[in-house]
């Protein structure tokens, strides 16, 4: 088997930057990765996601949200995640089952129970082994979110963005408490640093992590 890597945090912490980043160390030391995202990942997700993320659709209800993610996970899981971790490569994914507890649960309000039953139906039994949480004030991941959006040409992704500060910061809370519940896979970053500071330390942290016998698998 390979080894699954999930990048977390806050909208704007920066953690699509990051993923970006180890992604090329890895390449550029020979060790193959995937790289993916949720919502999306694969062709039939990435429909799901344009809904998911789209301002237009502001009304749709927390359950019906938190289905659309299910289904996207579930297909994602299938095409992309499971397929890469059984051929032993190492996946590297923006995103995943613990944005939908901090989102749709603590955000949200949603039950825990309901949420725990649909992931275990859309993961298949696939689990992150190291989950990296780059930890941000909710204030300042917003207007860097709202800048990257002011300034791309393409779909408006920001549904979430245009949830109110209070939101946002159940969700940072949401995260936190997932960290000190499974200390053992979460990795804290302090998203305050700059680029290089976070970057030093989260490809140090997870050089260190890799199994040996994938560090070699091209």
């Amino acid at each position: 088997m390979g080894y699954f890597i999930t990048f977390e945090g806050v909208e704007g912490c920066g953690k699509t930057t990051q993923i970006k980043l180890l992604s090329e160390l890895l390449a550029a030391r020979g060790i193959h990765a995937v790289l993916t995202r949720e919502p999306g990942g694969c062709p039939i997700a990435d429909k799901i996601r344009s809904i998911l993320l789209d301002a237009e659709n502001r009304a749709l209800s927390p359950l019906t949200e938190l289905m659309l993610y299910a289904a996207a996970r579930s297909q994602h899981v299938t095409e992309v995640i499971s397929p890469a971790l059984e051929a032993g490569k190492i996946v590297l994914c923006d995103r995943f089952t613990d944005a939908t507890l901090a989102y749709q649960s603590f955000g949200r309000g949603i039950d825990r129970g309901v949420i725990d039953t649909l992931n275990v139906q859309a993961c298949q039994g696939v689990s992150p082994d190291l989950t990296i949480l780059v930890d941000c004030d909710p204030q300042i991941g917003l207007a860097r979110a709202r800048q990257r959006i002011e300034a791309t040409s393409g779909p408006r992704e920001e549904r979430f963005e245009l949830e109110e500060l209070a939101f946002h910061q159940r969700v940072r809370a949401g995260y936190q408490q997932l960290a000190v519940d499974q200390p053992e896979r979460f990795l804290i970053i302090d998203g305050a640093d700059t680029i290089e500071g976070i970057f030093a330390t989260i490809s140090t942290q997870v050089l260190a992590r890799i199994p040996e016998a994938l560090r070699a698998v091209c």
